[in-house]
Order: structure tokens, then C-alpha cells, then sequence
């Protein structure tokens, strides 16, 4: 089978090269050079990209006969994924400085500070007499645990040794983020079918927040694509060990894809490995018979924990702060700090949330932290809120894309519960609580604050374009009627806190107090759960008479 022909480089050869020139006309130093460097990775995005939709969508049966015979569903969702990612990350370099905030980061033309710390430090040591390997020690704190520095480092120091130029690290991100795309489609339609594989496939390339940090230099289009990788492992080797045939050649390369992304995991976070690792032993247990799991499927899950365990603790204690001796006494302690930190970073930065923490209990403080987090990015916030026109439109793009997959999964529980087969509904309502505890968790990690909540949750993005993928696709087949009254009960919230957000900032009528508002939403909450069970209990005796 050929994945890539001298013909296609008919195409891909001179489009690499007038997109590099173009590239490198927005960037300081040399234009040869940075052209050079443009191209060179274009060529070898277009490539990777074209084998990787021709191999994601080909059928398995039968052989591959060049581009016509991928599927072209794929082959669009590949094209847009990179295109967009590459096209915002673009357009907010160049509109940052121009309309953004005088901030570094703005000036500079970075949404994330993150990115611009690691991306300059990158510079640094590429541009010094030092090793590479230096990016894993305690110097360079700007990336907790090294290795996307040290990524950054390699690019620099081989393909722009001249000058810093921020857009190739962006190229390679919206590169890797594209990239994840045909691994989870073969994925999801080998072990479903090709409808959930298209949603979930569509809901991976367009969600907003996955665009956004698929154009910049940050961890989490790695995270996800390392995620579709061992998703893809563990789908091809798991089927073929339920039919008996876990040995062979295939089997094997399952496991190398399953090593490579729990080894991008490692290098880029380890900590993302040990809770993937926790996914596929929980999917393991679930969809085995009675439970069982094998004692070497056992013994490589714990050997990789212990190393990733192992790993985590020693990057989050570079500064050798934080006590507690064993691996799980540090990450305790880590853990207590960063909620600690968390707490003071809301309180001190909303007026309000001051306000509103010096009048509840102490004990209301933390869950409140952990529900005002999971509302982040706020829509009505992001619609009224005085900012610049960049940041205004980018904060609308953010809310709602969040606020559109929200109810998606909300309802993909009772998806999960109604589809398939009982080890099958088992697997989904596994993938559903703990994407949900996630969520729940990063809410309290990013201490409510609209950047760091949206992009901890995204970092498992993989799991819940599944869900609610698989959610949209049941509903279309079901057409229940509670997938509605979700989304009703959203509309309900965003509706209250938009006449509050429009009350304070533009004083149209009156301002409830935040208790009676909350107070509003539970009960038309309640009144829509109350009245849709009614109608269904009304509904059903209608139909026994």
C-alpha cells in the first residue's frame, strides 16, 4: 500500500514553498533562511498529513489507490483543522500588537504567557554553547517538565539559528494537532462505527478552544494527539484480543503506538500518562468478561504508572520545596498548593467573588470555586465585558464553544447508559464520569480562572469529542426528548446571568443578588426537569389507552 506518491509532491513541493515564503516575509531575521526553514516544515506537514488521511481513511479490506480512495469527510476535516489553526494563530500575531492590551504578551503577539516564557527560553538555549538536555533542569522553570522546551530548542537551533521566529513553533503545533485527527477516526469507526467517528472527528477539529491552543506553542496539542495515538493502539489490540488473536504483527505495532503516546505523554506531561493510563485499564475492566484483565496487562500498566508517578514527582519538585518524601507525598503537597494558590488567585482578582467569599461559609468556598470553574469561559461575561475588539471576539469564540459542548455532555451519560450492547454502555457512562471528574477537577486546578480552567479540561479533549460525538449521534437516532431540555436548562442559566452581567456593567434594570439569582436558575431548572417528567409520565398512560 502507498500512503504517498511522487505525484502528490506535484503539489505539495510548490505549495510549501510559496506558503514558507510567505511565512517568512511575517518574521524578523534572514528571509532565505526562515524560507527555508517554512517550507521544510510545510513539505513535511502536507506529507505526514497526506499518509496519515490516506491510512485513517482507507478501508482495511481493500488496497489503497491514491487520494480518491481515502475518505473525503476525513480529508476535509484534516484540511480545516489545519488551515484554521494555522489561520488564527496567524491573524493573532499580527492583530495582538495592533489591538491588544500593552502587555508583553500582547506587543509580542502571544495569547498565552506560557508560550511566550517557554518560547523565549527555547531562543536562549538554543542560541547558547548549552546541550539541549539542559531544558530538564531546574533553570528552565517556564516548562515544568521540559520536554516541549526542549522541543522548541531542537527547531530553533537547527532551522533558525539566526533569529527567534515564533510562527514555526505554531506550525508544527497546528502540524501535531491535525495529525491526531485520522488516528481517532479509525479509532472510533473501528470500535463503533462511522458515524460516531465523523462527530466525534468534526467536534475534535472545530471546537474553538482546541483551535486556539492548536495554534500555539502549549503542551495540549501534543497531549492530544499522544491521546489519539494510544487511543488507536489500545482499540486495535483490544479487538483483536476479544477475538482471540492478540499475537501477530498487527498486535504489535497496536503496542508501538500505545508506547509512543504514553512516551509523548512522559516527555510533555507525565501526569496526563498516568490518567490515560487509568482511562484504558478502567475501559479494560469494564468491557472484559466479569471483569478480568490480564496479569501482563496488569503488570504493564503498573510498571508504566510507577515510572510516569516517578516522573511527575521529580518535575513538579524541581525547586526541592515541597516535601513529603515519596513520590505520593510530593504530589499531595503539590496538590495542596496549587489549591491554595488557586483560592487566593480568584479571590484577589474578582471584586465580587471577594464579596461573595466573605459572605458564605468557608466550607461553600471550594465547591464554589469548583462550579464557578466549570462555567469558564463565561458567554455573558465574554459579550459584555469592555475589552478590545480581539480580545472581545476571541473570548465570544472561546464561551461559546464551550457553552455548545456543554449540554453535549451533560446529556451524553444518559447516551451512554442507553447505547449498545451492557459491557458497551459500561465503557461509555466509565469514559463519561471520568471525563466529567476531570472537568470537576481542572475546575478546581485552574481556581476558577478563564484561561487556566478551559485549557487544563482541553488537555483530554480526546475523551469528550468521543462523548459527544457518540451523544449526538444517539440523539439523532433516539430523538429524545431530553437532550432539549438540556439544552433549555442552559438557556435558562445563561439568561439569568446575562441580565446580571448587563445590569452591573450597563445598569439595565435592576441587579438580583447573587443568592436569588442562584436560587432562580435551580428552580427553572427544576421546574423543566419537573414538567419534562410529567410529560413523559403523561405521554405514556396516553399510549395504554
Amino acid at each position: 500500500m502507498k500512503y504517498l506518491t511522487l505525484r502528490d509532491f506535484l503539489w505539495i513541493a510548490p505549495v510549501s514553498l510559496i506558503l514558507g515564503a510567505g511565512m517568512s516575509a511575517l518574521q524578523p531575521g534572514d528571509w532565505v533562511i526562515g524560507w527555508l526553514a517554512f517550507s521544510f516544515l510545510f513539505l513535511l506537514s502536507f506529507s505526514v498529513l497526506t499518509m496519515a488521511v490516506r491510512w485513517g481513511g482507507a478501508s482495511t479490506a481493500l488496497p489503497l489507490r491514491g487520494l480518491r480512495s481515502a475518505n473525503k469527510v476525513l480529508l476535509w476535516m484534516v484540511a480545516i483543522a489545519f488551515i484554521l489553526r494555522l489561520a488564527v494563530s496567524v491573524g493573532l500575531y499580527l492583530s495582538l500588537p495592533v489591538d491588544g492590551y500593552d502587555e508583553p504578551d500582547d506587543n509580542a503577539g502571544y495569547v498565552f504567557t506560557d508560550a511566550h516564557r517557554r518560547d523565549n527560553q527555547s531562543w536562549e538555549l538554543a542560541d547558547s554553547d548549552r546541550r539541549i538536555v539542559n531544558a530538564f533542569s531546574q533553570k528552565y522553570a517556564y516548562d515544568q517538565y521540559g520536554g516541549l522546551l526542549a522541543f522548541g530548542a531542537l527547531v530553533y537551533r537547527y532551522l533558525s539559528p539566526d533569529v527567534q521566529r515564533p510562527l514555526l513553533l505554531v506550525l508544527i503545533s497546528a502540524f501535531i494537532a491535525a495529525l491526531g485527527i485520522p488516528f481517532l477516526w479509525r479509532a472510533a469507526s473501528l470500535q463503533w462505527n462511522e458515524k460516531v467517528a465523523q462527530a466525534a472527528g468534526w467536534i475534535f477539529a472545530l471546537y474553538p478552544e482546541s483551535v486556539l491552543l492548536g495554534g500555539a506553542a502549549m503542551r495540549e496539542p501534543y497531549l492530544m494527539t499522544f491521546s489519539a495515538f494510544a487511543l488507536w493502539g489500545f482499540v486495535s489490540w483490544h479487538l483483536r484480543a476479544e477475538r482471540s488473536d492478540p499475537n501477530g504483527e498487527r498486535s504489535r505495532s497496536a503496542w508501538v503506538w500505545i508506547g509512543l503516546g504514553l512516551l509523548g505523554m512522559l516527555l510533555v506531561s507525565p501526569a496526563v500518562a498516568l490518567v490515560t493510563l487509568v482511562i484504558l485499564a478502567g475501559w479494560l475492566f469494564f468491557s472484559s468478561e466479569r471483569g478480568r484483565i490480564p496479569w501482563w496487562a496488569v503488570a504493564a500498566i503498573l510498571i508504566v504508572f510507577v515510572v510516569g508517578l516517578f516522573l511527575l514527582s521529580a518535575a513538579v519538585n524541581r525547586q526541592g520545596n515541597l516535601g513529603g518524601g515519596t513520590p505520593v507525598g510530593v504530589l499531595g503537597s503539590f496538590l495542596r498548593e496549587v489549591n491554595k494558590w488557586g483560592m487566593h488567585q480568584i479571590e484577589s482578582g474578582s471584586g465580587w467573588v471577594q464579596k461573595l467569599f466573605d459572605e458564605m461559609p468557608t466550607w461553600m468556598r471550594l465547591p464554589f470555586v469548583m462550579i464557578y470553574g466549570v462555567f469558564q469561559p463565561v458567554l455573558p461575561a465574554a459579550l459584555v465585558e469592555p475589552t478590545t475588539l480581539t480580545w472581545r471576539i476571541l473570548g465570544i469564540f472561546r464561551a461559546v464553544g464551550w457553552y455548545a459542548l456543554l449540554p453535549v455532555l451533560l446529556f451524553a451519560g444518559l447516551a451512554g447508559a442507553g447505547s449498545g450492547s451492557a459491557g458497551e454502555r459500561k465503557v461509555w457512562l466509565w469514559l463519561w464520569a471520568f471525563a466529567w471528574t476531570w472537568v470537576l477537577f481542572t475546575a478546581l486546578r485552574g481556581g476558577g480562572d478563564q484561561w487556566d480552567n478551559p485549557r487544563y479540561r482541553t488537555i483530554l479533549f480526546l475523551w469528550q469529542a468521543l462523548l459527544a460525538g457518540q451523544a449526538w449521534v444517539w440523539w439523532r437516532e433516539t430523538h429524545t426528548p431530553w437532550f432539549t431540555r438540556v439544552l433549555l436548562g442552559e438557556l435558562a442559566f445563561l439568561a439569568v446571568f446575562s441580565q446580571w452581567y448587563a445590569s452591573r456593567y450597563f445598569h439595565w434594570g435592576g441587579q438580583m443578588g447573587f443568592g436569588g439569582m442562584v436560587g432562580l436558575v435551580l428552580g427553572l431548572w427544576a421546574l423543566i426537569g419537573a414538567g419534562g417528567w410529567w410529560w413523559d409520565r403523561r405521554g405514556s398512560r396516553q399510549a395504554r389507552m
